[in-house]
């Protein structure tokens, strides 16, 4: 007698728990690529975007990492439309060869220096078929196990599909820092960096090896059997008003607050104690790593928490949670991290004071625009030392001065000068200004002396609990919202819009607006917008689904 979807939510035997933990194990190196190119984007700036200004080599960088993200939606409507035609299985093997494939021909592509522009021209190619794998990806392991599990316990059985993101990126730092402190700092930044990525040839045989143990979910199956199954998902999920309202009520109610949540508690957290509290690379990735073993265990505890209390409560509340507190958070970072910058800052304030229209947006996506203005140079000589300033306008034509505190700085036009005497005059006035910096008590690295680790790891760790928050019980509450004749495709579709959009492009916006205002906090206005927003959007118009029935 075939077991039917009814029989399978009653309970879950030990092999269906097996099967749902193969799927888990699986999506961990899935994620484990992905993260890669996170953490090693300022290395991967330096090797694949030499021919930029400092500045646009890293804000490049996150862009190559944000056009995986940008390109997810599109996975998520290819690999849905065939994880609901055909099936959940065949889906995961597709993604997971497609992203192990792309991850292990970065670590063997020559830089810039050895190809040249054709070396960044690969490397977003690679990055965009590891976006697109990966948008086919989690919306088939949520709804896999989803509808293994039995009613009253899917959001603690897909909070364990929520852990393995995590742990991917636990298990990436891991290998970075194992590579790194083998190898030491020089060797790692000119070569080592490639080994985390050649590893995952090794991680990819396991995952295809743990993705071919799988079974077809068993309402799947059934549906399919019967001739239920849609014939037309994408027509069917956003072709129709009644659907494609949900998706889009999915996106802006819940997916965009909880995506720029995740990825500020993690990515931008990274980014802010290397660039901004200069803070060193093994260092940082150590604190995160610490923090995300400690906030881990809290995605299965708001999973299990969202059966009783329901899905909405928990994730809008981590929005407004960490909308509240970001400033204060990030702010804490620096006072713990960098004191030195906290107490420069106070007593020796840099401010540049220059006409507002020879200001630019320091931002050349192809490395031909010469920043030249007095107001220009100022404010990129201060962006490459990662020091925060405030703007003051001055009179029409003025030429820029920096002030910090009692003592000013002239910048120089360089539009009349040639590319030689430029890059001297350049030098010359980064030197100037770099010594007035130290004498007035900016440091040029964080002093571990003076760092207070105890106090960061603990003020990370409330960034990924508001992860955990927001994340644990996001899956649930997707496959909860929709059919099973067209899950996979309309709850994929607005997870990657929320976090290949809102949520990948977190690290890229935060430090374009840090270089544009020189306020070192001012990126975290774009998380705490969308996550307001998110908030009210989610409270007035999406239900809570904790009690639904997931049967076809």
């Amino acid at each position: 007698m075939a077991t039917t979807a009814v029989d399978m939510r009653g309970s879950l035997d030990t092999g269906h728990r097996r099967v749902i933990l193969a799927s888990s194990l699986g999506t961990v190196f899935e994620w484990y690529d992905f993260y890669l190119y996170g953490s090693l984007a300022a290395l991967i700036g330096k090797h694949f975007f030499t021919g930029l200004n400092e500045t646009s080599q890293f804000i490049f960088a996150l862009l190559a990492f944000a056009a995986g993200f940008a390109v997810r939606p599109f996975g998520a409507i290819v690999f849905g439309r065939l994880g609901d035609m055909i099936g959940r299985k065949y889906t995961f093997l597709i993604t997971i060869i497609i992203m192990g494939l792309s991850t292990f021909f970065v670590g063997v592509l020559p830089g810039y220096a050895k190809i040249g522009v054709a070396a960044p021209v690969i490397l977003i190619a690679l990055r965009l078929l590891q976006g697109l794998a990966l948008g086919g990806e989690y919306g088939g392991a949520a709804t896999y196990v989803a509808e293994h599990a039995p009613n009253g316990k899917r959001g603690l059985y897909t909070s364990f599909i929520q852990i393995t993101a995590t742990f991917g990126l636990f298990l990436s730092l891991l290998v970075i820092l194992g590579t790194r402190m083998g190898l030491g700092d020089a060797t790692f930044d000119e070569w080592g960096w490639r080994i985390p990525f050649l590893v995952s040839s090794l991680l990819l045989a396991v995952s295809v090896y743990i993705r071919m143990q799988l079974h077809e979910s068993p309402v799947f199956k059934q549906m399919k059997a019967e001739g239920k199954h849609s014939k037309a998902p994408l027509t069917e999920a956003f072709g129709q008003w009644k659907n494609l309202k949900m998706v889009i009520l999915a996106l802006l109610g819940a997916t965009a607050g909880q995506a720029v949540v995740w990825y500020t508690g993690q990515f931008y957290a990274l980014y802010f104690l290397t660039q901004s509290l200069k803070i060193d690379g093994t260092t940082a990735n150590l604190l995160i790593a610490a923090a995300l073993a400690i906030g881990t265990p809290f995605f299965v505890l708001f999973g299990w928490l969202s059966d009783r209390i329901g899905r909405k409560t928990i994730v809008l509340a981590g929005c407004l949670l960490a909308a509240l507190t970001y400033f204060p958070i990030f702010k804490g970072l620096t006072h713990f991290g960098n004191p030195a910058i906290e107490a420069a800052a106070a007593t020796s304030p840099v401010k540049v004071v220059a006409d507002p229209k020879a200001c630019s947006f320091q931002f050349d996506p192809v490395g031909k625009t010469k920043f030249t203005s007095s107001c220009d140079v100022a404010k990129s000589a201060l962006a490459k030392k990662g020091i925060p300033y405030s703007n003051v306008s001055a009179e029409p034509g003025a030429i820029a001065e920096v002030k910090i505190g009692d003592q000013t700085i002239t910048s120089f036009e360089g539009a009349a000068l040639d590319s030689k005497a430029f890059a001297a005059q350049g030098k010359a006035f980064g030197t100037q200004l770099g010594t007035t910096l130290k004498a007035a008590g900016y440091p040029e690295k964080a002093d571990p002396a003076q760092s207070n680790y105890v106090m960061l790891i603990v003020l990370l760790a409330i960034l990924v609990i508001y992860v955990t928050m927001v994340y644990g019980p996001i899956a649930a509450w997707l496959v909860e919202m929709f059919p099973t004749r067209i899950r996979y495709t309309s709850m994929s579709l607005p997870y990657h819009i929320g976090n290949g959009w809102f949520g990948g492009f977190v690290p890229t916006i935060g430090f374009m607006l840090v270089a544009w205002k020189g306020d070192i906090y001012y990126g975290l206005w774009y998380p705490i917008i969308v996550a307001i927003g998110t908030f009210f959007i989610g409270l007035l118009f999406l239900r809570e689904t904790k009690d639904v029935d997931i049967n076809f």
